[in-house]
């Protein structure tokens, strides 16, 4: 599992967030560029993306590694791969990137949201999002769940994210990879335990959306209390 990342060295490793056009793709492609990451931002539409990727460096006001291209390419040259696409695009995406995942490391953010009822908890057939992704691209690319409770207001701004991030995943090396990159990114995270359990985290988001809505606010999240957060991953 150590070929698709090490980050005990350097952060210069590649990033591809798919998806990245939309609001929590964009969120992460800055979080992750501000950590020192080069970012390859996918989309359907390439020159959307390099649109959007000229768009958030100018904004970072920094020396950041965004680069927009298609999902395809993106998935190609990246070492992990991140996709933050709508649910109703999650299974048309993966089939087009399988091939180019074999070997590496997929974290899915996706949610099964369906509109218009987006507060209410929905989960597909497979049990999560993860899991159909588990199902579509076989045993040759692990999958982690992650990201799903923090905002994408919280992602854009330069400042501590209270937030934490729970992490389920096929394997124990895939969780220890997906936690590492949290942490590389200045988030507190968590072993959330195995695939199955990406159930919890992604049905968590129509929750916190029910909660944003009816109390007035956009980026409501989720601590874990009772226990010390760790401070890196063992």
């Amino acid at each position: 599992m150590e070929s698709f990342i090490s980050m005990t060295s350097h952060q210069l490793n590649s990033i591809a967030v798919l998806g990245g056009t939309g609001k929590e793709g964009k969120g992460l492609a800055v979080r992750l560029a501000r950590s020192g990451f080069q970012v390859y931002l996918g989309s359907r539409t390439p020159e959307k993306a390099t649109g959007v990727a000229t768009e958030l460096i100018s904004q970072l006001n920094r020396d950041v590694v965004i680069i927009g291209c298609s999902n395809i390419e993106a998935a190609e040259k990246a070492d992990i791969i991140i996709l933050a696409v709508p649910y109703a695009a999650h299974r048309a995406t993966l089939e087009t990137i399988r091939e180019a995942l074999t070997g590496k490391l997929l974290i899915d953010v996706t949610v099964p949201l369906a509109p218009p009822k987006v507060s209410k908890v929905q989960m597909p057939s497979a049990g999560s999002a993860a899991q159909e992704a588990h199902e579509i691209l076989g045993e040759d690319v692990q999958v982690a769940s992650a990201f799903h409770n923090i905002s994408y207001e919280r992602l854009m701004r330069d400042e501590e994210i209270e937030c934490e991030v729970l992490v389920s995943g096929t394997s124990r090396e895939a969780r220890n990879a997906t936690l590492e990159l949290v942490t590389a990114a200045g988030l507190i995270g968590w072993d959330a335990g195995p695939i199955e359990n990406s159930v919890v985290a992604e049905g968590l988001t129509s929750i916190l959306i029910g909660i944003n809505k009816k109390y007035g606010s956009s980026s409501a999240g989720i601590r874990i209390t009772g226990v010390k957060a760790p401070g890196r991953v063992p």
